[in-house]
């Protein structure tokens, strides 16, 4: 037998891994970003153009969440060996808007998602390739975008009445955050 594919060699390469995690070390769970928005509009600005402001933060929050480190960390828990070897995943995207220079309380609005093996089919089908990491950093993407444009679309009406409100002249903080836990 050779060296590469001695079962015992294999099994403590599992068990080291599994250990590994248990300890918490390089854990991860979520990947998430946050951005400050510190140039208010001039007091002129329209209603329109205060909330396009504050989508432009929610944006730029999503697109560093969608290129951290964390992400790959993420996709590498569907490996073959990892705690997600089944291909199933339940999580959720959340997207909080913070108004630092008002006495509002946060706006925070949530969209769950689940990946399922069938997913996997098919964008394997598209990607042309076999690596479950590579196909779930793609999936996890998609879920990102989806997810920060459904829990947006939720707390709107309340961005909106923020916005009447007078909440958005000072500085404001966007904040998503993918979380991914393993699906039973």
């Amino acid at each position: 037998m050779s060296f590469r594919t001695n079962p015992d060699r294999i099994l403590d390469s599992i068990d080291r891994s599994r250990t590994r995690d248990d300890s918490g070390l390089d854990f991860v769970r979520e990947a998430s970003a946050r951005v400050l928005d510190t140039e208010p509009l001039g007091s002129d600005a329209t209603q329109a153009e205060r909330i396009r402001r504050i989508f432009a933060a929610v944006e730029k929050a999503y697109v560093s969440t969608a290129g951290a480190s964390e992400m790959r960390r993420l996709a590498e828990r569907f490996q073959t060996v990892g705690d997600i070897n089944g291909l199933k995943a339940r999580g959720d995207v959340a997207v909080a808007i913070h108004w630092l220079d008002h006495d509002r309380s946060d706006d925070i609005g949530t969209s769950p998602f689940e990946i399922l093996p069938a997913r996997f089919e098919a964008i394997r089908k598209v990607t042309q390739s076999s690596r479950p990491d590579a196909n779930a950093l793609r999936i996890l993407r998609e879920e990102l975008r989806d997810g920060v444009l459904a829990a947006y679309g939720k707390i709107e009406p309340r961005v909106r009445e923020a916005v009447r409100e007078r909440a958005d002249l000072g500085h404001v903080a966007a904040h998503v955050t993918l979380d991914l836990r393993p699906g039973g």
